[in-house]
Order: structure tokens, then C-alpha cells, then sequence
């Protein structure tokens, strides 16, 4: 009896041995298991994720420019001298920067432009480097404009370079004149401008190479872009400039009736211009009515405190 008593205990004990091996074994595969899943997971997740050259290019077609440039800074980490994710880069940063209102975030948007654009000219192609160098010239260019410091001479540079290259764009020869046009480079802007015009006529060239006319006392020339604004144009913004410029040019020649009747054009537009007020007070100066002068350039003063030819003149 005490035998089969200790036989049954044993069997007891060995099978309690054997289920808890079983479950131990049972653990360990569902953690194996659970890990493998994990390991699945991560892995897919990572592919997912992952920048590639491949990704950055489906954003920029995507015209997803902050993509672009989020991808590239965390790719170019890696690989710094990748030459398509350089450009990639720098056009975002292009795109990004000209669609920004603080004009701080816009400097800071170029300046990685051109730092990233200038290293992808290293080792870029003959076929990419034209377009390389008018990106480039473009971002020197809207530089140019928030700055302080002069960086037109870099524009014409590279768009010159990318022009000669063969590259073509139809903006090309309007960011030519305009920075030419800042350097004080006359009738090379001309120039630049009239082959503009070939490309694509607009109301802003015809002002600008009348100015530029205006600037280099050729004034026969200047008028005939004016008068062709005004006749044609239906742009109020841009027919007053023209005025303006057209009543400046009647005062030198000394036309002062005619000079009198395009600043009261702009004034029935506009009574708010000071730049005609102003224009009005050197009519009466002429005629040696300097009580009528004086008035017109306080009017100037009023409208706009820091009108510089208002501010000389009153305190003659």
C-alpha cells in the first residue's frame, strides 16, 4: 500500500515537472514570437521611413518644398557632398525663402541656397551646371534686395554664366537689367530690358527702361516708353509712376504747363501723392511763387514726413 502511495506521489510530481517545462518552453516561444513580431515591425517601420534620394524627389515632385528640405538637412548629415541632394536641397531652400514674409527667415533660407547650391557645382554635370548657375544668379539676386550689401554684381554673374551656357529662361534678361539697373549700370539695364521685351512685354519693363532712360538724360527716348504706358496700360498703379516721371521730365525741359497737367492727373487719382505735391512745388519754384512752393512741399511733409526732396527743400 505505502508503495502505489509513492508511486502515485511520484507520477504527481513528474507530471507537475513536465507542465512546468511545458509552460516555460510555452513562454519562452510566445517571447521568441512577440520579439519577431517587434523585430517585423521595426524593421517595415524604418523602411518606411527611411530617406532615400528616392523620397526626396516623390516630395519635390509633389512640389512639397519643407519636405525637400527637412529630408535633405537629416540626409546631407551623412552624406554632405551628395550632389543630387544638394541641389534638391538648394532649390527648396530657393522656394522656401521667396514665400516667406520675415524677411530674417528669407536671408536665412538664401544663404542655405547658396551655400548648397555652390558645393553641387563642384561635381555637376555639364548638363546641370547652366541650370545650377541661374539658380544660383536668381538667389543672388532676391539677396540682393533685403540686404544692405550689394550682391548684384554676383547675380549678373551667374546668370550671365548660365545665359552663355546655354541655358534659357524667360526671366533671365529682366533680372539682368534689374541688377544692372542697381549697380548703376545704365544702358547695360537698357539693354538687358529691351531684350526683355522681346520675350515678354509688361508694363513693369516699359517703366523700367524709361527710367533707365530718364537716369541717362535721354529723355526723348524715356518719354515714347511713357506715353505708350499711359496709352495702353491698365495698370492705375503704373500709369501714375509714369506720369510722375513724365511731369520730372517736362520740369527739365521746362515745359511747366504740361509738367502741371500730369501731377494733376495723379492728384485726381490720388490727392495722398506726395512725390506730385512735391512735383508741383518745383513748377511754382520755377515761376519764382515760392509762397505756393512751400505750400505743395509742407503737403509732401504731411503725407510722407521723410520725403526727401521735401525735407531739402524746406530747409533751404
Amino acid at each position: 500500500m505505502k508503495n502505489k502511495s509513492e508511486q502515485t506521489k511520484n507520477f504527481a510530481k513528474r507530471k507537475n515537472h513536465i507542465l512546468r517545462n511545458s509552460l516555460i518552453v510555452s513562454g519562452i516561444l510566445l517571447f521568441i514570437a512577440a520579439i519577431a513580431c517587434l523585430g517585423i515591425f521595426l524593421v517595415k517601420n524604418y523602411n518606411k521611413n527611411k530617406i532615400t534620394i528616392k523620397t526626396i524627389k516623390q516630395s519635390w515632385t509633389q512640389n512639397d518644398y519643407k519636405s525637400v528640405y527637412e529630408q535633405g538637412k537629416v540626409f546631407l548629415q551623412d552624406k554632405p557632398y551628395n550632389n543630387t541632394v544638394l541641389t534638391y536641397y538648394g532649390y527648396a531652400c530657393f522656394y522656401l525663402a521667396i514665400s516667406q514674409i520675415d524677411t530674417y527667415q528669407t536671408q536665412e533660407y538664401l544663404d542655405e541656397c547658396i551655400n548648397n547650391l555652390r558645393l553641387a557645382m563642384y561635381e555637376a554635370s555639364n548638363s546641370l551646371l547652366p541650370q545650377l548657375q541661374y539658380m544660383l544668379g536668381k538667389a543672388y539676386f532676391y539677396k540682393n534686395t533685403i540686404t544692405t550689401y550689394y550682391y548684384a554684381d554676383l547675380a549678373i554673374k551667374y546668370l550671365t554664366l548660365a545665359k552663355n551656357n546655354g541655358y534659357e529662361a524667360d526671366d533671365i534678361a529682366e533680372y539682368l537689367g534689374l541688377s544692372y539697373a542697381s549697380l548703376g549700370q545704365t544702358y547695360e539695364s537698357i539693354s538687358a530690358f529691351t531684350e526683355a521685351l522681346l520675350v515678354r512685354e509688361s508694363d513693369f519693363l516699359l517703366l523700367s527702361i524709361a527710367e533707365q532712360y530718364y537716369k541717362a538724360n535721354e529723355t526723348g527716348a524715356a518719354q515714347q516708353y511713357l506715353f505708350r504706358i499711359i496709352n495702353n496700360s491698365f495698370n492705375d498703379e503704373i500709369i501714375l509712376k509714369s506720369r510722375l516721371l513724365l511731369g520730372n521730365i517736362y520740369i527739365d525741359i521746362d515745359e511747366l504747363d504740361n509738367a502741371k497737367e500730369q501731377f494733376d492727373l495723379v492728384l485726381q487719382k490720388d490727392d495722398n501723392s506726395a512725390d506730385a505735391h512735391y512735383g508741383l512745388g518745383l513748377i511754382y519754384e520755377k515761376q519764382e511763387n515760392l509762397v505756393s512752393a512751400r505750400a505743395e512741399w509742407r503737403k509732401a511733409r504731411k503725407i510722407q514726413p521723410n520725403h526727401a526732396g521735401a525735407v531739402k527743400k524746406l530747409s533751404e
